[in-house]
């Protein structure tokens, strides 16, 4: 071998060895539906090709409210074992203390995002997370059925309401016994909170806690709004809704038996696929209205990358979250999961307007979405939220009216509230 051939093997080596030596095992903890968990691992064999990093996902059971369980272990005891953390929009406010600031880290680019995503995981100042995607729900409708029946795409709940008994009746009638009027998501769990919530604010009923932290709930319009729910259990929707989560609904829907349903973006790609049953059948709206002189309400949702404080690899871990937020992979996220994007340019992409249309149509819904009261109840959101849900899931399974359990809420939420939130 040349004294040439020598150097060069020498230096390619001592590469090589510099490259091991730097390069870094990353775990992200990841709760997902539908695409979510396929394209996260595509991207993170992008990144590990160029980086030499090597990244493990830790998955999570479908339930926000039991990953949110597992976090809070993990974060007590001060864990090395997970370095990102995929959080929901709501969690910034309790988990603050365990997370590092990424403001000073992605100054350079955060002024690309949406600005109520960044906004959302900003507590005192600190940036918690960098916004991943957002969401915010539709009422997805089999356009078909409504085309059939002569009926219009409707505007409140209550036309909502009669329009699926309408549908659902005749196509029973006609031999689809499995046909239901509506589907949602009803288990109790945080998703039920949502729901819920939208309900509600639409029908004029306020928020579960108001944005200056005071308790109005109790009051008729929610009662009304929760009345009208409940009606619908056994009735336009399935005795088992009561334990429905989102890909539940979307199982429903998808297998062509509901004519409507309340779910997040990323159905909309599933119930679109090759293999759907409903593929050419469906379409999305807006949420209905609680009625004249009210307006829509959708909660916002969505899910951020933060950086733990207590992991070994932090800069690795920040080029992870900066990489799977960049525009790339947002645009790719965007068009295979339908998942609206949280660079206010990606919605503007002919790409994605191309292959997911009503994503670019969903950015004034986004942009005015809903906030669930993590900001004004700080550490104490998840024990009002599974108040908020206990009441509401109770009085659709028929213990108790909507006014006797908003009555109980009232006095629960005052109790949590104690001096001060």
């Amino acid at each position: 071998m040349s004294l040439i051939s020598k150097m060069t093997t020498g230096i390619a080596g001592l590469a090589i060895m510099a490259t091991s030596a730097m390069a870094a095992d990353l775990s992200i903890v990841h709760g997902s539906v539908g695409r979510d968990h396929e394209i996260l691992r595509k991207q993170l064999d992008k990144f590990e090709a160029n980086t030499g990093n090597t990244v493990t996902i830790v998955s999570m059971p479908e339930s926000t409210s039991d990953q949110f369980g597992q976090y809070k272990l993990w974060l007590a005891a001060q864990s090395s074992d997970i370095d990102v953390y995929r959080m929901d929009v709501i969690w910034a406010p309790q988990m603050a203390a365990h997370f590092i600031d990424l403001n000073p880290l992605v100054a350079d680019i955060i002024g690309d995002f949406v600005p109520a995503a960044v906004e959302s995981q900003t507590v005192d100042g600190k940036l918690v997370a960098l916004p991943m995607f957002l969401g915010a729900p539709a009422l997805y409708y089999r356009s078909d059925l409504l085309e059939k029946y002569g009926e219009n795409v409707p505007e409140t709940w209550q036309e909502m309401t009669a329009t699926a008994q309408k549908i659902m009746d005749a196509e029973r009638a006609a031999g689809s016994d499995g046909m239901y009027g509506f589907v949602f998501q009803g288990a109790a769990y945080e998703g039920l909170t949502c729901n819920a919530q939208e309900w509600i604010a639409s029908n004029g009923g306020g928020r579960i806690v108001e944005l200056d932290g005071s308790i109005a709930i109790n009051n008729p319009k929610a009662a009304e709004a929760l009345t009208l729910a409940a009606s619908w259990v056994g009735g336009i929707a399935p005795e088992g809704v009561l334990n429905y989560k989102e890909e539940d609904a979307r199982g429903v829907f998808q297998s062509g038996n509901a004519v409507f349903m309340r779910n997040w973006n990323y159905a909309y790609a599933l119930a679109g696929g090759e293999d759907s049953p409903v593929r050419g059948k469906f379409a999305v709206t807006t949420l209905p209205t609680g009625g004249e002189g009210t307006s829509t309400a959708a909660t916002l949702g969505g899910w951020h990358l933060g950086v733990t404080k207590y992991s070994k690899n932090q800069d690795a871990a920040v080029e992870l979250v900066r990489f799977l937020t960049n525009y790339e992979n947002q645009k790719e996220r965007a068009i295979v999961t339908s998942r609206p994007p949280t660079l206010s340019a990606v919605y503007e992409d002919a790409d994605v307007a191309a292959q997911q249309e009503f994503i670019p149509l969903w950015k004034p819904v986004v942009d005015n979405a809903l906030p669930r009261p993590s900001a004004a109840t700080l550490r104490k959101y998840n024990e009002v939220s599974s108040a908020f849900w206990t009441a509401v899931h109770n009085t659709m399974s028929g213990q108790g009216s909507a006014e006797e359990n908003l009555a109980k809420l009232e006095q629960d939420l005052t109790r949590l509230k104690g001096p001060r939130w």
